[in-house]
């Protein structure tokens, strides 16, 4: 296929199936819910109004999760974009899926051997649009031996642009149209949702930002320049990131930058509201891991985007569909980004496919009821690298089961184990103080990856688990 550019739109041609999945003919209303799902990159969950943060302003996402539900225990299956990103396209951990890494040039595609939540919401009659990042190909003019762009996974339409210009989004300005990045995006956005207002859509919105480089609009950031920083937002002499990537408090690039996103955020609802969908429509914000600990503070979490400690995989997770989701609630289930598609699916009365091997859950019932308990304690991760993250990630593996979570460095063979209601920001390793835990969740994290044939090396040819501490 040839490469597009951002700004081509691609209509797919195929007719959706006459039958979909689970889609009950007999349904009167005929209304099945649209889907808003929107993204932000290297969003760290303590960075919104509504988690807690008091420097950056972010009306619109504070509204919405005062309007839906506000998740307390949401997971990345992955401390950086590209796992995160399969995951959701496939509801499977990353490893099932072969990305565990985020993606370079010459990386190898998303096979579409996988059923994405794209085609399935296609199937049932549903328009499928991507506005923004992909991030989920390599491109043969790079050296990779094959690309796979959106359209080839169930989207009827993809606005993009990560190849040429932006780097994967380090650069925030249309060159020819000085024109800001992300307030075009949540333009065509708005865009999307009018074309396809009569019919239901399911719009995968994926931010560039916070991603840095930090560029945001002058004004803006003149504006938090002269901000007044309290609490653990330490006072600090004002840094350009652009310039300067060390800023180890909050800086203004990322606050303006921010409340560009969302400022979009905002035409979304705005959009749904004026064309009378947002009875009829599920949004979903969330980031697709933890903030870069140079540039924010995940506090109370520890470090950020490239590891394994909570910082760089606990997410904001905030859900609204009125009439359906309590307004103004919170749930403390545990969920990871893999829960979507199931969930989704189940919202909008589509069964999955069986050919899709799925280890995500429908939370559905959680949004329904925040009390609802989910039968499910233990979630994995598995992020082999061949090297050290530029960012300080470790190749390492990680389980939480209830209340306690274990960290493997396949580097060094290293074990960290934390109880995480006593010691959230991860301080205090008990490995060698509770050995009984340490084996118990290690066997678990070892079983589980023998059983999915989840490997370590050639990753990580120094693995040694006899040398674990």
């Amino acid at each position: 296929m040839k490469r597009r550019d951002f700004m081509k739109t691609a209509s797919a041609g195929a007719a959706a199936m006459a039958l979909p999945f689970g889609i009950d003919l007999n349904d009167q209303s005929g209304k099945k819910p649209n889907i808003v799902f929107i993204l932000a990159d290297d969003l760290g969950r303590a960075d919104l109004g509504c988690y807690g943060n008091n420097y950056h302003e972010t009306p619109h996402i504070d509204k919405l999760a005062g309007q839906g539900m506000k998740f307390n225990q949401a997971y990345a299956a992955a401390p950086v974009c590209s796992p995160y990103r399969a995951a959701f396209m496939t509801g499977q951990y990353p490893a099932r899926v072969g990305i565990t890494d985020y993606m370079r040039w010459v990386s190898d595609p998303l096979s579409t051997d996988h059923i994405t939540i794209a085609e399935m919401f296609k199937r049932a009659g549903y328009k499928t649009g991507l506005v923004g990042k992909w991030h989920l190909t390599g491109y043969k003019d790079k050296g990779a031996k094959d690309e796979v762009f959106p359209e080839e996974h169930g989207f009827d339409e993809a606005i993009m642009w990560e190849k040429v210009k932006s780097d994967h989004g380090f650069k925030h300005w249309f060159n020819d149209q000085n024109e800001y990045l992300t307030d075009r995006l949540g333009k065509e956005a708005v865009n999307f949702i009018e074309r396809w207002k009569d019919q239901p859509f399911f719009l995968y919105f994926s931010h560039y930002a916070v991603h840095t480089w930090l560029g945001a609009k002058g004004h803006l950031t003149d504006k938090y320049k002269f901000k007044k920083r309290t609490g653990r937002y330490k006072p600090g002499p004002y840094r350009n990131t652009l310039k300067v990537f060390k800023d180890q408090y909050v800086t203004p690039h990322l606050a303006a930058n921010l409340e560009s996103l969302d400022d979009t955020v905002g035409m979304v609802m705005e959009k749904l509201d004026a064309l009378g969908l947002a009875e009829n429509t599920i949004v979903i914000f969330t980031s697709d891991n933890g903030g870069e600990e140079f540039v924010t503070s995940n506090h109370p979490f520890r470090a950020g985007k490239s590891t394994l400690y909570e910082g760089g995989i606990h997410e904001p997770l905030i859900v609204r569909w009125p009439g359906k989701v309590p307004a103004n609630t919170i749930s403390n289930v545990t969920t990871s980004n893999f829960d979507f598609y199931p969930t989704l699916l189940d919202a909008a009365g589509i069964n999955v496919d069986p050919k899709q091997k799925l280890d995500g859950l429908s939370i559905l019932p959680v949004l329904k009821n925040p009390q609802y308990k989910i039968d499910r304690e233990t979630f994995y991760w598995h992020y082999p690298l061949e090297k050290k993250h530029f960012l300080g990630g470790r190749s390492s593996g990680a389980i939480r089961h209830r209340d306690w979570k274990l960290i493997e460095y396949f580097d060094t063979g290293e074990i960290e184990l934390y109880n995480l209601v006593d010691d959230i920001g991860e301080k205090n390793n008990l490995a060698n103080k509770n050995i009984q835990k340490k084996e118990e969740l290690y066997k678990m994290l070892v079983d589980w990856r023998e059983k999915n044939n989840f490997v370590i090396d050639p990753a990580c040819a120094n693995y040694d688990p006899e040398k674990r501490n």
